[in-house]
């Protein structure tokens, strides 16, 4: 049996909004997660909590390199 199954293009028109709506919400969990932390009085959650918001601007870091990334790469598409 053939199949004729052809890979879709690859279409990054789109990635810049996607990454940014991702480094919004990603800004918008640390956020919450830093008011959560009037509620607790346990140090191993807060620590917990501190290091995933740590982790998440490190998510933060990479979003803006891989939005300029894409940036670039839509800019040179159209010249």
């Amino acid at each position: 049996m053939e199949y004729n199954n052809k890979p879709k293009p690859d279409d990054r028109s789109d990635n810049v909004e996607k990454l940014q709506s991702m480094l919004q919400e990603t800004e918008e969990n640390i956020r919450k997660a830093e008011e959560s932390l009037q509620f607790t009085d346990s140090e191993q959650q807060r620590q917990q909590i501190e290091a995933k918001n740590e982790r998440r601007r490190e998510s933060i870091n990479s979003f803006r390199s891989e939005i300029q990334d894409e940036a670039n790469a839509n800019q040179n598409q159209t010249e």
